[in-house]
């Protein structure tokens, strides 16, 4: 299981999702669980992607996640369409606890909106908030 760690490269929503903005184009980002959710559920042993083409609205529930210990949904941080999913997820969803910044991303969304992205949090107010 990966080590605690908050990337401040990243954009975080208070339910425990994370977006990476794509450097080469501001419309575009990357999401998945943080790391403290990902701690929290426990072994992931099952993700059922939504279809590329699918909508996303910040802050809905857009995929959920299972665990050992319990079923989450995954909160969209930001809107738009999603462009590519993480297939790789489908055979080893452990891949979300090993490494949840990384390999362990969930979906690739082309946004409508780029602006709300200034209501994410930075990694250390988003840190604060966990009490650490």
């Amino acid at each position: 299981m990966a080590q605690a760690s908050y990337p401040d490269d990243l954009l975080y929503h208070p339910e425990h999702d994370w977006a990476r903005i794509d450097a080469g184009d501001a419309e575009q980002a990357t999401m998945g669980i943080t790391w403290y959710a990902q701690d929290a559920l426990g072994e992931v042993v099952f993700f059922d992607p939504p279809p590329v083409g699918t909508m996303l609205t910040k802050d809905a529930s857009y995929a959920e996640v299972e665990s050992v210990k319990a079923v989450s949904d995954v909160i969209a941080p930001l809107s738009g369409e999603i462009v590519e999913v993480n297939d790789a997820l489908v055979e080893n969803p452990a891949m979300i606890n090993e490494d949840p910044y990384g390999e362990g991303w969930l979906v690739k969304v082309r946004l409508s909106d780029p602006s709300e992205s200034e209501a994410l949090l930075d990694a250390a107010t988003y840190k604060a908030g966990l009490g650490g």
